[in-house]
């Protein structure tokens, strides 16, 4: 009834436990099976499913994608993940280095599309005066044989005779971006201001051109999270009633993993001063929540209680709006004119009302002001993320393009939704 884009279901091949402690986490049905039975009572939202590279195998994720693709009538997504955790569900001794989880991401993507191509629809004849099923001869093995694998092909199942499945990737490691640059149509965006959203949009925009492609093909969607209320002190009320069982310990331990700062024995009046941080960590995990820290600490010099007050410690490192209606309009708008955003995805958090004002009043103020479409105009994913009747910043007043609860950009305006995990940076 909102109109989004798509709808998407993180997901992980482990189970931890401390979250379900407070929250569901990550023990839910499986992505695709809960897409696939989504399809049947929808019939224009994008389903976008997760599936990793790093334990999977490309023959049947090709299978399972293009069978979604068939009993959603062209309605399929793949969030392409390469994992932080789970190796020991797999046999694994320890999680592979982030490189080594990208190359294989690599050539499991080439794979995996290649198998899409094996089985053309244009094979198909189902001529029953003949008696001929299928043209054999279009019908081809693609004979892959690579570093991490071998794959004869061709896939079992033929080509959904339609658009193509889109594709997301949500990696922000150097290696991440670059496949983005590669191969995805969607990037799921961990940037909780403008100026790393702006930062990510430049890096992606280089990458697509260094593969030959256009920087307005990949479409740039932060998560938001939004703790919406019909006044801002109701907003803060609900925010702070979902996160009131993080008591003072966890924030300090939260700080300690993320920066290296350890607060336990600091007064909650004294200030931080940048020299009073650690030398920054070169690793990647966590980065953006630890560069994100730092910055609040070297422009605002907070107080111990401020820092510890602070969203970005208490629940998730995503973009964050907590107010109403108009503030979240204004702040999507603000970084959508300033070219941080193409997009976002929207992920409503605390209770049913910050969902109800999502998608009942902040998406509908969006299409009224030209930023996002009025009603469908396309039946499948892919032709939602290319409606040029909803334009962009280069193209004119209609300026949003995807949405995952709400995405921005490119040629048009889209939105999807996903849910409110702090976990999703996984």
């Amino acid at each position: 009834a909102a109109h989004l884009d798509f709808v998407f279901r993180p997901d992980a091949n482990y189970l931890p436990l401390p979250v379900l402690e407070q929250s569901f986490g990550f023990s839910s049905l499986d992505a695709t099976l809960l897409m696939a039975s989504i399809a049947r009572e929808t019939s224009r939202i994008g389903l976008v499913t997760t599936i990793s590279t790093t334990f999977g195998h490309p023959y049947l994720v090709a299978r399972q994608l293009m069978s979604l693709h068939w009993l959603s009538h062209g309605r399929a997504g793949w969030n392409i993940v390469t994992a932080l955790q789970g190796h020991e569900n797999f046999g694994l001794p320890a999680m592979p280095p982030s490189d080594a989880r990208y190359t294989r991401a690599i050539e499991f993507a080439e794979v995996v599309r290649a198998l899409w191509s094996s089985f053309p629809s244009e094979a198909l004849l189902v001529d029953r005066m003949s008696g001929r099923y299928a043209d054999t001869a279009q019908i081809l093995p693609i004979k892959h044989h690579g570093a991490e694998f071998a794959v004869e092909g061709p896939m079992n199942l033929p080509r959904f005779p339609g658009p193509r499945i889109p594709l997301m990737q949500a990696g922000g490691s150097a290696k991440g971006v670059d496949f983005a640059g590669q191969v995805a149509d969607l990037v799921f965006g961990m940037t909780p201001d403008i100026a790393s959203a702006k930062a990510m949009r430049d890096q992606l925009s280089a990458r697509a051109r260094a593969h030959g492609r256009a920087p307005r093909d990949i479409r740039l969607l932060p998560g938001l999270s939004l703790y919406l209320g019909e006044t801002r002190k109701e907003a803060r009320a609900l925010f702070l009633e979902t996160h009131r069982r993080v008591d003072r310990m966890q924030r300090v331990e939260r700080v300690l993993s993320v920066i290296g700062l350890d607060l336990s024995e600091w007064p909650d009046d004294r200030r931080i001063l940048p020299s009073d941080l650690p030398q920054p960590s070169t690793s990647n995990w966590g980065r953006t929540h630890r560069e994100r820290l730092r910055r609040i600490v070297e422009t605002e010099q907070p107080t111990v209680a401020e820092l510890l007050a602070r969203p970005e410690i208490l629940s998730s490192v995503h973009w964050q709006v907590i107010g109403t209606v108009d503030d979240a309009f204004a702040e999507i708008s603000s970084w959508f004119e300033a070219g941080a955003i193409d997009g976002f995805i929207a992920v409503p958090g605390g209770a049913r009302s910050s969902l109800d004002l999502t998608l009942k009043a902040l998406v509908p103020r969006l299409a009224e002001a030209g930023l996002f479409r009025r009603e469908y105009r396309e039946t499948s994913f892919l032709g939602h993320l290319q409606d040029e009747n909803v334009l962009t910043p280069e193209t004119g007043p209609d300026r949003f393009t995807s949405v995952n609860c709400i995405d921005v950009r490119a040629a048009k305006r889209s939105i999807s939704s996903g849910t409110e995990d702090d976990s999703l940076n996984c």
